[in-house]
């Protein structure tokens, strides 16, 4: 016999769990179900432990999407504020990093159990270790075969995410799930990831591995002040996550390596205090020694004295570091990746409820849909967002479907 519910949820990661507390307080009967042994995995090692879990900031333009309007209905019905309260309701100290970024003073671990203390308190069950083998809709139920049992319930929400990071159990069944009922799925891609580099960039920069420097990165699309960190493959640190969300392979992008420095006007400037200074010994000034001493030898600039130095020379040096070109080999994929780009095509899902226009009781939440955040919460936010508008209509079909079972009984 199916073990009967009111909603199956599929995935207790950020928008499975929160939808499922959300949704059995307003009087559901909820089971969330994954295969993972660890409920919250992604939260529990995102912002390195301590879960970046929303951002100060946090609004629309900040999401990229094929439908870029479709996440202002749920942002603006459950915000920042909202999620804050309820971290402040359970205690959680937390701090603002940067930019908005608010962080677990503590351990994300608090943010997982406050999500579990939620299910617990209003019934909500986690089942975990659980593989689903078979999915069925017979047009009143949804019946699931697992590892554990047969489910079912009128409602499945779909909460299981992307492809990015497949060692925490990434995996494409909620793709598979909204191809099934015959929704589109939009091509996806790592986003929030490192670029590598080629060999030839590699090895001339293999020295600098973990420095970092404050840059501007930018290209057609987006530009992003923040710090690039200098790995063993390539590019890492939060300029460069974010701008490869906005990079499509093959593109070149600069980098603006001294956005505070006046380069050009600067280094004339030092030719008329110190024109016995070395040009090299000059530009260790304004940038890591290593940084200095690397982008010298690959852009072969001479090691004159600035009093030697013409302001062609000047100005190449100048209009080089505004604009260094950078051209990846790629990314490190979603092995690394911090989110999945692309998904089920947010045209097909009210962007009210999450729930599916093409099938009955289908709803899709968090990171497998087509709305992808920026780095620094916006991701969790928006996995709060949706997972509370979900919540929200689960309940109300719940009550309409009653209202029309007490009617025909009458």
């Amino acid at each position: 016999m199916s073990q009967a519910f009111d909603v199956i949820i599929i995935g207790a990661g950020a928008a499975g769990l929160h939808c499922a507390w959300q949704a059995a307080a307003r009087g559901l009967k909820v089971i969330v179900v994954d295969h993972a042994k660890q409920a919250g995995k992604k939260i529990l090692i995102s912002g390195g432990g301590r879960c970046n879990f929303t951002n100060l900031y946090a609004s629309p333009e900040n999401y990229l999407s094929s439908n870029p309007h479709f996440c202002k209905s749920a942002l603006s019905r459950y915000t920042q504020w909202d999620f804050i309260a309820l971290v402040e309701k359970h205690g959680i100290a937390y701090h603002e990093k940067t930019l908005g970024q608010l962080f677990c003073d503590d351990s994300a671990k608090q943010i997982v159990r406050m999500l579990l203390d939620e299910c617990s308190q209003y019934g909500a069950r986690v089942q975990l270790r659980t593989e689903i083998q078979q999915l069925e809709y017979d047009g009143q139920v949804y019946q699931l075969t697992t590892s554990q049992g047969p489910l079912q319930a009128p409602q499945l929400v779909v909460a299981c995410g992307g492809l990015s990071m497949p060692k925490l159990g990434a995996t494409p069944l909620g793709y598979q799930i909204a191809e099934q009922f015959g929704h589109t799925v939009l091509p996806v891609r790592a986003g929030l990831v490192p670029f590598t580099l080629h060999d030839h960039d590699k090895q001339a920069y293999s020295e600098l591995s973990g420095l970092a420097v404050d840059v501007v990165a930018s290209n057609a699309r987006a530009s992003f002040k923040e710090a690039m960190l200098f790995t063993h493959r390539g590019l890492s640190g939060p300029a460069m996550l974010q701008l490869s969300s906005y990079w499509l392979p093959g593109e070149q992008f600069k980098v603006d390596l001294l956005p505070e420095v006046q380069v050009r006007d600067e280094l004339q400037s030092l030719r008329q205090e110190r024109p016995k200074l070395g040009l090299h010994t000059a530009l260790q000034q304004w940038l890591p020694k290593r940084f200095a001493n690397a982008l010298v030898a690959t852009q072969q600039w001479p090691d004159k004295k600035l009093a030697d130095c013409s302001n062609a020379l000047f100005d190449d040096i100048a209009e080089t570091l505004s604009a260094w070109p950078v051209q990846p080999n790629g990314t490190e994929g979603y092995r690394t990746a911090e989110v999945t780009l692309g998904g089920v095509d947010t045209t097909e899902l009210s962007s009210k409820t999450m729930a599916s226009q093409k099938q009955a009781g289908l709803y899709f939440i968090g990171e497998v849909v087509d709305v992808t955040g920026w780095l620094g919460g916006y991701n969790f936010q928006w996995a709060w967002a949706s997972a509370y508008a979900c919540a929200q209509a689960l309940s109300n079909a719940a009550e309409s479907k009653l209202e029309h079972v007490n009617k025909a009984d009458t």
